[in-house]
């Protein structure tokens, strides 16, 4: 944009050469440090207000308290993978967490609650570590505390990229009575890069959902497939199997289920399920 003409500078006073101009001696024109006022000086200590009769805050800690550790249990007992996760850390800090981490797997099938306690100390010493999250989330939904269990292991799953944990995850929506949410995870895109195991738990965990919701029929769809097929006995097979059952029952077809009830109780050998009371019932 063009700028309108200068104001006239006619109305100013005439500057008056350089050399007409005042001389100055800096020294002179400066006052003497010995004319200026002295600064009063101070007692540090006694400046300082006095602190008696404020309240003293106690030193903030989180953390819970660290559950008893017997001597027998070692840090050469975690296992390798678990040791992995442990090496950012120092050697003394990752000792004392493998500690806790073998003393949670011990109590997690017999006492979860003193599992998810253990679990939850080491996770405080690191809570970054992902291993960390991960214990606490299963000791927490082995103990029933789902909202524990789904946010440590949306954690671990943000973390690792993970999806491994998509069962139990869905699993937990169905404990807190939110069977479609349940389902949105049967439906996530992640779901096709599970273990066949996985897959299995996955189906296991809709079946139920579709229960929850009074879909019987489409309970019993949920497991069909390949896995129910399969001619050799595999880890899973007892959980499918029985589920499959069950499903079976709900929806009134009551001589299917007993026949698979009785395929369940016959390899059965750990006693993992309920199959001879449930055959037992429909006798």
């Amino acid at each position: 944009m063009p700028r309108g003409p200068r104001p006239d500078r006619a109305g100013r006073p005439e500057r008056k050469p350089r050399d007409e101009r005042q001389q100055r001696d800096p020294k002179a024109a400066r006052p003497s440090r010995e004319d200026r006022p002295s600064r009063p000086q101070r007692d540090p200590k006694a400046a300082r207000p006095s602190r008696e009769g404020r309240p003293v805050r106690p030193p903030r800690d989180d953390r819970p308290p660290e559950p008893p550790l017997d001597d027998g249990i070692l840090a050469k007992d975690l296992d390798r993978a678990a040791r992995a996760g442990l090496r950012s850390l120092s050697e003394g800090l990752a000792e004392k967490i493998a500690r806790h981490l073998v003393a949670a797997g011990r109590a997690l099938d017999d006492d979860p609650e003193l599992a998810l306690a253990h679990a939850r100390y080491a996770r405080a010493l690191a809570p970054r570590i992902a291993i960390l999250r991960e214990a606490v989330g299963v000791a927490a939904y082995r103990a029933g505390d789902y909202p524990t269990a789904l946010s440590e292991l949306r954690a671990v799953r943000r973390m690792t990229g993970d999806p491994s944990y998509l069962p139990v995850l869905a699993d937990c929506e169905r404990g807190l009575g939110r069977p479609e949410r349940a389902l949105a995870l049967v439906r996530d895109p992640d779901a096709r890069r599970l273990s066949p195991a996985e897959r299995v738990e996955l189906a296991i965990v809709e079946s139920g959902a579709r229960r929850d919701r009074g879909e019987m029929e489409a309970a019993v769809v949920a497991l069909q497939g390949p896995a129910l097929r399969r001619q050799e006995t595999a880890p899973w097979t007892v959980r499918l199997w029985y589920a499959y059952a069950a499903a079976l029952a709900d929806a009134g077809r009551t001589d299917e289920a007993r026949e698979w009830f009785s395929a369940v109780a016959a390899i059965d050998d750990e006693g993992e399920t309920d199959a001879e009371e449930r055959l037992a019932e429909l006798d």
